[in-house]
């Protein structure tokens, strides 16, 4: 039996996740739009043997430009770059079921698997907000059903063009004359209820067959999709109660859909700051926490509890009339997790705005070396992890600290691997097969060429 180890995904984003991390001395307030920045965290991430790097993205500009450094490279863009930068790391990147179409995004992604010999993924999301809806000619965001509803199609199709070429369909016979077996490409023939695709896909099938899927998605709806599809799930929690059960729960939906558990990873987010001391990083925490701008984290908090501007006070706890989680049409579990947190330790908007401003409501950890391989040692022996988002409070320090100080620890007690050895797919590092062609395994006379 194999021993089991960790996945690690580098979460990058711009100037790191504190939103106050830009307004450091150390910190470039234009790297978000520098591929020179990438590169170099691309870079220190496979120095730590990461599994992968993961890009956030939503068709819209988040926020406002007093805030944080905003906009953002189109990722896929971005990672096609870093693939020609880098050998052995995972390349992922968000993309919306909402705002793209089948047949784009499954050529763009199988493109980028092709290019970067295999290290492609693709985290799903249905994006939530209406100012994404109304970039695309809506008024108003879809439900959050429909947009799940729209998700699962736009998955079968996607599996569909990528089948559509078997992996033995290039036949490059020279003296017959013959490029390519036609029998060997099925059109996708798609008529449903969001789409109508004839295929087959203009790219051969690719080194992995399709990217790893990813989904990010806490809610009963996305938990019910990850089951179904999701090869990595990058979830959010407090506590490590909280990630078992929701471990629990999402590798027992798994079994229930008829898949592998095993073939489900969950990694938690973490987001540390890391000191030679306790008071030391705890230090480096508040010198962070003392540069946020509170009337930013006001505004963007009423947002997403979808209050009306000027309801929060600072140093008053929640209102204990806010909306039910089952009007919620944007983001559900990002909006339960934040109440609940806030319920819980009893925070005034002042020290909610505080607890948020490092990592959105995944978990934050101020301290030693030993102390995050510690925490992340218990949760993934304890059943509430299989690897984890690390995203760093400041960018490129926070990942030079994790894999200069905290990486030799988790190697040493034998929970990551020392050095990547042979070129693998990024399939192949989060230890999954790759998987077979629908259009083969259909036809019984084909499976001798599998």
């Amino acid at each position: 039996m194999t021993e089991r180890r960790l996945h690690l995904n580098a979460f990058l984003m711009n100037t790191g996740h504190h939103e106050a991390s830009w307004r450091l001395p150390e910190s470039d307030p234009y790297a978000h739009v520098e591929l020179g920045h990438y590169v170099h965290l691309a870079r220190i991430a496979e120095r730590g043997t990461f599994d992968s790097l993961f890009l956030a993205d939503g068709p819209q500009l988040w926020g406002n430009l007093a805030q944080r450094p905003a906009g953002a490279l189109e990722p896929l863009t971005l990672l096609t770059a870093l693939a020609t930068a880098t050998e052995h790391i995972g390349l992922i990147a968000t993309a919306s079921t909402s705002y793209n179409s089948p047949y784009n995004l499954a050529r763009k992604f199988a493109s980028l698997d092709i290019i970067s010999g295999g290290r492609a993924g693709w985290n799903i999301v249905t994006t939530a907000g209406a100012e994404a809806a109304r970039n695309f000619g809506l008024d108003a965001e879809p439900a959050h059903a429909e947009r799940y509803a729209r998700a699962a199609e736009f998955l079968d199709v996607a599996l569909k063009l990528w089948d559509s070429w078997e992996d033995d369909a290039i036949v490059a016979d020279k003296a017959a004359g013959v490029w390519g077996d036609d029998t060997r490409v099925h059109p996708a023939r798609h008529k449903g209820r969001y789409f109508s695709v004839e295929g087959p896909l203009n790219v051969p099938r690719t080194p992995q067959g399709y990217p790893l899927l990813v989904q990010a998605g806490s809610s009963e709806d996305g938990k019910e999709f990850a089951a179904r599809y999701a090869e990595a799930v990058f979830t959010a929690q407090q506590t490590i109660e909280d990630a078992q059960a929701f471990y629990a729960d999402l590798k027992s939906r798994t079994t229930a859909a008829g898949r592998d558990p095993g073939h489900i990873k969950v990694l938690p987010g973490i987001v540390p700051v890391i000191g030679s001391t306790e008071t030391e990083a705890l230090a480096a925490e508040q010198v962070l926490e003392d540069h946020i701008v509170y009337a930013h984290g006001v505004g963007r908090l009423e947002a997403l509890l979808q209050l009306p501007s000027g309801t929060l006070e600072l140093d008053a706890e929640l209102p204990s009339d806010l909306p039910p989680e089952s009007v919620i049409e944007g983001a559900k579990s990002r909006y339960t997790l934040v109440v609940e947190l806030a319920r819980r330790e009893r925070l005034t908007v002042r020290q909610l705005i505080g607890r948020l401003g490092g990592g959105r409501g995944h978990l934050t950890f101020a301290g030693t070396p030993e102390q995050v391989a510690d925490a992340i040692e218990q949760w993934f022996t304890h059943g509430a992890a299989d690897g984890f988002n690390i995203m760093p409070a400041v960018l490129p320090s926070g990942l030079d600290a994790f894999v200069d100080h905290v990486v030799p620890l988790l190697r040493a007690r034998g929970l990551l691997r020392e050095e990547y050895g042979p070129r693998q797919t990024l399939r192949e590092r989060y230890g999954l097969p790759r998987p077979a062609n629908q259009y083969v395994t259909a036809a019984a006379p084909a499976l001798a060429r599998v």
